[in-house]
């Protein structure tokens, strides 16, 4: 048997982008073979199908959300890190000529509904942020800077629904309502702190 001459791991980053800018559906097999550098048989030889394919891109994708995990475990104010990582999420958007928003948002609104492996893995990405925000709201609610009633899982989900909420409105308002639209959103949900 040949051995293969490329990372799979290379591959699902390089399908991740493709999807990413045309969605799953709208993703053809020829994308994937231009996008990937990889001949169809490579591809279903070494991802099975198109799904297989898209699925180990979601798993890619957690790479690229690390990064805003990261930022909440930081030193500094648990309401001050909660508004930079909002923050973050906005200048993402608003820098993203191609509006291609969050790839877990969109393969939440575009087949978690009806795919359990997808769902699993969305569920997956939400839960990793949803831990990190329920971790730091603890934290400030330890340090006296959140108010202890408060129920730091609800708040965590909160937050989580806000930031996929912030990624689907980004794409959905008119560009010179953008930013403010967004910035109003942060405002009210840092108000719930």
């Amino acid at each position: 048997m040949r051995k293969k001459e490329f990372e799979p791991d290379v591959i699902a980053d390089a399908a991740m982008r493709v999807f990413w800018q045309r969605g799953y559906a709208a993703t053809s097999i020829q994308d994937l073979v231009e996008g990937t550098g990889l001949s169809r048989s490579s591809l279903y030889g070494t991802f099975e199908n198109k799904q297989g394919l898209y699925q180990q891109a979601l798993r890619s994708y957690q790479a690229v959300t690390t990064a805003n995990v990261q930022l909440l475990s930081g030193p500094g104010p648990a309401k001050e890190l909660v508004r930079q990582l909002l923050l973050r999420i906005v200048e993402d958007e608003l820098g993203d000529p191609q509006r291609r928003g969050c790839l877990v948002a969109n393969a939440t609104l575009e087949l978690a509904g009806h795919d359990e492996a997808v769902a699993e893995l969305v569920a997956h990405n939400f839960q990793r942020l949803q831990k990190a925000l329920e971790t730091l709201i603890q934290r400030g609610q330890q340090s006296g800077e959140i108010a202890a009633g408060k129920n730091p899982r609800a708040l965590a989900r909160f937050f989580v629904s806000t930031v996929q909420g912030l990624r689907v409105l980004s794409k959905g308002s008119p560009a010179k309502l953008r930013r403010q639209c967004l910035l109003d959103v942060i405002d009210v949900a840092l108000d719930t702190l």
